[in-house]
């Protein structure tokens, strides 16, 4: 007799754990379904900024003439792309650059100031996007200025009519 009531309380008890269980996972899925839901329904936020730059296709060509002083900075070059701002294809063997400002056809002479060499540039494309750039050349454009082999250099640019 003794046997068969600690059998009957053995059983009780598991069955009553089982159920506990059960209704856990059961609440457990519920619970999930539901922040599955939240996430669904709420926007994401993240902590990260993201700096966006004004794309700025057709600048007025009127103040192109009026820049009268020279500008001075570090000048990059690109050799990859298939597309400019400007709609034309990418052409690292012409004479190109990309100004973040300046209205697309202007004519720039860029100068290295460390070797004298200059060129005459077509802006064409937007950029440079590093901070402290002030201009990124066609790969022809840095092999005439002497700026391949470091990859950047010092240049003062002019506005040619």
């Amino acid at each position: 007799m003794r046997l068969l009531a600690v059998t009957l309380a053995a059983a009780s008890l598991a069955a009553c754990a089982q159920s506990s269980v059960v209704t856990q996972k059961s609440e457990h899925r519920a619970s999930r379904q539901a922040s599955l839901d939240y996430d669904r329904t709420t926007p994401s936020v993240t902590t990260r900024r993201v700096a966006v730059r004004k794309h700025t296709p057709f600048a007025s060509r009127r103040n192109a003439g009026d820049v009268k002083t020279a500008s001075h900075g570090v000048a990059s070059f690109y050799t990859e792309g298939t597309k400019t701002a400007s709609g034309e294809k990418f052409d690292a063997m012409e004479m190109t650059a990309a100004h973040p400002t300046l209205p697309f056809g202007t004519k720039l002479r860029v100068t290295n100031v460390a070797t004298g060499r200059s060129v005459t540039v077509r802006v064409n494309d937007r950029g440079p996007y590093v901070q402290g750039r002030v201009v990124d050349v066609s790969y022809s454009a840095a092999d005439a200025l002497g700026m391949v082999g470091k990859g950047v250099a010092k240049v003062k640019l002019d506005v040619v009519p």
